[in-house]
């Protein structure tokens, strides 16, 4: 059991990170066959921050990861699917809204 307890589970041969981001994908997948959705997209990474380097030293990258990305009527859509909001997350989010103009759709 992880750090929050969610339940790592696998659907289509694919490792999701809980129970409840396996079932959003579930869902997805219908709506996707529906035409509701499409260009279904999983763990797409967004750079919030380049590298750079402190002190002599390089820093990795800030990247933020969409559990999904679709395009729902012509708009696209970053998702995540959430069980805990974490401050890392809460940063994150605000960086995405002020680097790239996206608000994250919470599920």
């Amino acid at each position: 059991m992880s750090k929050y307890r969610n339940i790592k589970t696998v659907v289509d041969g694919i490792k999701f990170d809980s129970k409840k981001e396996a079932a959003r994908y579930c869902e997805l997948k219908l709506l996707v066959r529906a035409d509701v959705i499409r260009d279904l997209r999983l763990q797409v990474p967004f750079e919030l921050c380049p590298s750079v380097t402190i002190g002599g030293k390089k820093q990795r990258p800030i990247i933020y990861k969409a559990d999904f990305v679709y395009t729902e009527n012509g708009a696209q859509v970053v998702e995540d699917t959430k069980g805990m909001r974490t401050a890392e997350y809460v940063i994150k989010r605000k960086l995405m809204k002020h680097v790239h103009g996206i608000e994250i759709k919470e599920t």
